[in-house]
């Protein structure tokens, strides 16, 4: 995999101020546990929230587990609220 297309939604686009950006895959790691730490790296705090309660959409497949491997396309989602 050459690169790895991030694509932020709700709050997760608020933090970053992008809809989107791509990664080579060897600056964002593996899994998502990697992926998550550069992003509060280079988000801050704003990001922590977003990523300590919402999920990632990989490749099409909701993934929570920090070890899930990145797919071509991982999407960050915000917690949802129901009703």
């Amino acid at each position: 995999m050459a690169s790895v297309t991030v694509r932020y939604f709700a709050a997760a686009a608020e933090a970053t101020g992008v809809d989107e950006e791509t990664f080579a895959s060897g600056t964002v790691g593996a899994t998502v546990g990697e992926l998550r730490e550069l992003l509060v790296g280079r988000y801050g705090a704003t990001m922590a929230r977003v990523v300590a309660n919402g999920s990632f959409l990989i490749d099409g497949v909701v993934q929570r587990d920090a070890a899930a491997p990145l797919g071509a396309q991982v999407d960050v989602l915000p917690p949802f609220a129901g009703g």
